[in-house]
């Protein structure tokens, strides 16, 4: 294989990947009744003017499987972080005792468990779509390559790598949505 059909494949690869790391952090935000830091990491707080991650203006713990507690690193941001998670509609009621935030994680219903089952099944949808889109992208540079003098057998080798590349990275994603689902899901 020429270095070009090289990196293309090399480029595609990494791009797959890329998108089944989005999944990976898309996946950690819908939470399955355990407490976990990523439940907040769409949480803004008005920070001196800026719109700033929860993470970034205070710790955030779990010290048992249904708690958050965060230590803002001022005592001044206890009630505006307090108000950005009740705005957030993540169904979480934080408490401010003074010092800290807890944040007691309430079991998932049947219903809600259902919802976030739907909610991962629609993440892994819009990740097979971008990884079939990596392919047409890089399929069109293939047939690019061979108008402009790639030997068209040579063409149809890498047309046919990028698509076993694509069913691994299909079947990745089903795993990893079967594996979160079965979490949600497990009660």
């Amino acid at each position: 294989m020429s270095a070009e059909t090289d990196n293309l494949l090399k480029d595609t690869q990494a791009n797959m990947d890329k998108a089944i790391e989005h999944l990976n952090v898309e996946l950690s935000k819908i939470r399955a009744g355990k407490a976990s830091p990523a439940m907040l990491d769409n949480v803004y707080v008005d920070y001196y003017g800026t719109s700033t991650p929860v993470s970034q203006v205070g710790g955030i713990n779990t010290p048992d499987a249904r708690t958050l507690v965060i230590q803002p690193w001022e005592k001044s941001l206890l009630t505006p972080i307090e108000k950005a998670i009740s705005f957030a509609n993540l169904g979480l009621n934080p408490t401010n005792d003074g010092t800290v935030i807890r944040i007691m994680i309430p079991p998932l219903t049947e219903e809600r468990r259902k919802q976030l089952v739907k909610m991962c099944k629609e993440q892994s949808e819009h990740c097979k779509i971008a990884i079939r889109g990596i392919r047409k992208e890089t399929n069109e540079a293939v047939k690019k390559f061979v108008k402009n003098g790639l030997p068209e057998d040579e063409g149809k080798v890498v047309e046919t790598k990028i698509q076993e590349s694509t069913d691994k990275f299909i079947i990745k994603v089903d795993q990893l949505v079967a594996a979160k689902e079965k979490e949600i899901l497990t009660v």
